[in-house]
């Protein structure tokens, strides 16, 4: 018997549920996850007990009732919710997303049916074991995302499983079944009927999975259903010979060469896509892209705004692609620009990243240096100990030094501001007596 070590209060509550009568079984991703030797998040558990028995057996426990009319009763042990949820089969699905109605059911197998992926439809109990109807055991051991029963019908109750076989396949390194995947690939439009929402999730935890780069490649038409702006990417000839390969093949290994953080991996994926809106070509067919950066910003606002992200990551990521193009030389003071630009030492090294991971996917013959990249981040750390300001908050005098030298309203913002590019070009240290000697020496 498969040796499933379970958490104490998971344990508790099969065995009160046992000890009442019931069958109880863990379910679903915790299973998956301890088969394939991982930690789960989190157990769900399925029971033929109704929810009134559920709750009268856990009577004078923390209980969630949201999720009564789907079956579901939450318990909550030691602040951690866990949810019960009685066998059950669905009726039809008219959103493509949710049933239009349950019904309970005594059948364990029956429950599992209803299931979107077979390495999701196993349950375990310690008296009983391991119950895998549909092969899911041997998907785990071939590296397989594979639908229970009918693709097209698992694909047409609820669209959001299209793109959660990509994350799967994207999290897990697998592949995905070829009838799943046709299936997937033929009703991608039904993604428009998902929330934006539902949609972000499982975009970004596909683009920070392992075997991202794979996933995107082998499916991209799915992409593009629901990220129409990323479409042109593909096939698009750079016209460059840095660039031997298409502008979408070069995005995606850019995507995978930098580290699996939503903003970075997003930044990635979005940097170059405003490339095919303005290539233009010289006499001699060389390409040029005039402020492709500036307009991947404006696509990647626009993106992951309709997708609903968080400002915060907006932000992030749209500075990262406007900025992703700027030239950097380790001699010069264009470290301390740029880093004023990024508002961190964290944010310029993010830059550095998004432009080492873009070089990575570039033709080697036009990479920089091995030890380029270290250079940049060395000096941006010396600017760092010289106090050099990334914004004017970070002088060493402020605006009630301009209001005692007669600076008022507008004037006063407006000169700290090109007193912080003055200390950014060397002509004055970041030291308040020097600072305001230089103030005193000119006018306002």
């Amino acid at each position: 018997m498969d040796n499933f070590t379970l958490p104490a209060d998971v344990a508790s509550i099969i065995a009160r549920l046992t000890a009442a009568g019931h069958q109880v079984f863990i379910v679903g991703g915790c299973v998956r996850d301890i088969l394939l030797k991982r930690c789960p998040n989190d157990y769900d558990l399925t029971t033929d007990a109704t929810p009134d028995q559920v709750m009268a057996v856990f009577d004078g426990c923390d209980i969630g009732r949201q999720g009564l009319k789907h079956g579901t009763v939450t318990v909550i042990i030691s602040h951690v919710p866990y949810e019960i949820t009685t066998f059950r089969r669905e009726g039809s699905y008219s959103d493509h997303r949710h049933p239009d109605s349950v019904a309970f059911s005594g059948s364990l197998t029956e429950d599992l049916a209803r299931r979107d992926f077979t390495i999701n439809a196993m349950a375990y109990s310690p008296s009983v074991g391991l119950i895998d109807p549909y092969g899911g055991r041997q998907d785990l051991c071939g590296g397989m995302v594979r639908c229970v029963g009918d693709p097209d019908e698992r694909f047409t109750e609820d669209a959001l499983r299209i793109l959660r076989a990509l994350r799967f396949a994207a999290v897990l390194g697998f592949d995905i079944e070829p009838c799943t995947a046709q299936a997937a690939s033929r009703l991608r439009s039904l993604l428009n009927d998902i929330s934006a929402e539902r949609l972000a999730t499982e975009m970004d935890k596909l683009l920070c999975g392992r075997g991202a780069t794979d996933v995107l490649l082998r499916h991209q038409d799915i992409i593009f259903a629901f990220i129409p702006e990323l479409e042109a990417m593909a096939g698009f000839d750079q016209h460059d010979p840095r660039h031997g390969r298409d502008l979408w093949t070069e995005t995606v290994r850019t995507v995978g060469a930098v580290a699996p953080k939503s903003r970075l991996r997003w930044a990635a994926l979005l940097h170059d896509a405003a490339k095919p809106s303005c290539m233009t070509l010289d006499a001699q067919g060389r390409s040029r892209f005039i402020d492709h950066d500036h307009l991947g910003a404006q696509l990647a606002q626009q993106v992951l705004g309709r997708l609903r992200f968080p400002n915060s990551l907006i932000a992030d990521v749209v500075r990262l692609v406007a900025n992703h193009d700027r030239q950097l030389d380790p001699a010069t003071r264009s470290v301390a620009h740029v880093m004023a630009v990024m508002g961190s030492y964290e944010a310029f090294s993010d830059l550095l990243a998004i432009k080492a991971a873009d070089e990575a996917a570039q033709d080697p013959r036009y990479r920089h240096g091995p030890s380029y990249y270290d250079d940049l981040r060395a000096q941006a750390r010396q600017m760092l100990d010289l106090d050099i300001p990334l914004q004017p908050s970070d002088l060493k005098i402020g605006g009630e030094d301009l209001l005692a030298r007669g600076y008022q309203g507008p004037a006063i913002g407006d000169r700290l501001r090109q007193l912080t590019q003055d200390v950014l070009d060397g002509r004055v240290p970041n030291q308040r007596p020097e600072l305001l000697s230089w103030l005193d020496g000119h006018s306002k």
